[in-house]
């Protein structure tokens, strides 16, 4: 049940206007798969070409993996957690006086790149490249899931996800929400869940494959 769209950047002229100062950088960093799918197809109507020169940087696998058969080079990644933080801890983003980066990043949402890179003598240059609209789905057919022979589990991937399921569930499906297994990709979604009322939430690597392990798997010892 998609909850979230991702669409054009709501100013694209914005958007070219910053394009043509990547080459003069030496950091791309993508926050997301859309925004590698929404920032290098807008660096190729813009500049034709990534320029060579600037290293790249992901904040996760899922990010870094269609910017490798992109682009055929290396992309930094976290060591551990497949996350903004984890990003950050990276030793090559810790020195960054003197040095550009272009964020490619949707409409709003946290700004502890930003900050922090700033925050490390870095010059940050915004590439929004897209934005996330909340759509709002008919309920009925995930309320009727709540059968012997309807789905046991729900899985989302963001916090904006989980928001606006509780949105579109409203209170008559809020006993539901909190008595079904919630799986999710990251502590921050875990914590914002259970502070919904979820009682069964299951924290899972990131990825498609984290998810399929989870679900496979044996259920926790209650």
């Amino acid at each position: 049940m998609p909850l979230i769209e991702i669409a054009p950047p709501p100013e694209p002229a914005l958007l070219a206007a910053i394009l043509p100062r990547l080459p003069g950088c030496q950091w791309a960093v993508f926050v997301s798969p859309s925004a590698v799918r929404m920032g290098l197809a807008a660096v190729r109507e813009h500049l034709e070409v990534f320029p060579e020169a600037v290293r790249l940087a992901a904040v996760g696998e899922g990010s870094a993996k269609p910017l490798r058969e992109a682009l055929g080079r290396p992309v930094l990644i976290p060591f551990e957690a497949a996350d903004s933080e984890g990003l950050l801890a990276c030793p090559d983003l810790q020195a960054l006086a003197g040095q550009h980066v272009m964020l490619f990043r949707g409409l709003g949402g946290r700004t502890l790149i930003a900050d922090t890179l700033t925050a490390r003598g870095a010059t940050v240059l915004h590439a929004v490249c897209y934005e996330r609209r909340r759509l709002m789905p008919e309920a009925a057919s995930l309320l009727a899931s709540r059968t012997d022979s309807g789905p046991a589990a729900i899985s989302v991937t963001s916090t904006e996800i989980l928001d606006q399921l509780v949105q579109v569930l409203g209170d008559s499906g809020s006993a539901w929400l909190q008595t079904t297994p919630l799986f999710v990709p990251h502590p921050r979604i875990a914590a914002a869940a259970q502070a919904y009322g979820v009682r069964d939430v299951r924290l899972i690597e990131p990825g498609d494959a984290g998810l399929i392990a989870a679900l496979s798997g044996p259920s926790p010892e209650n």
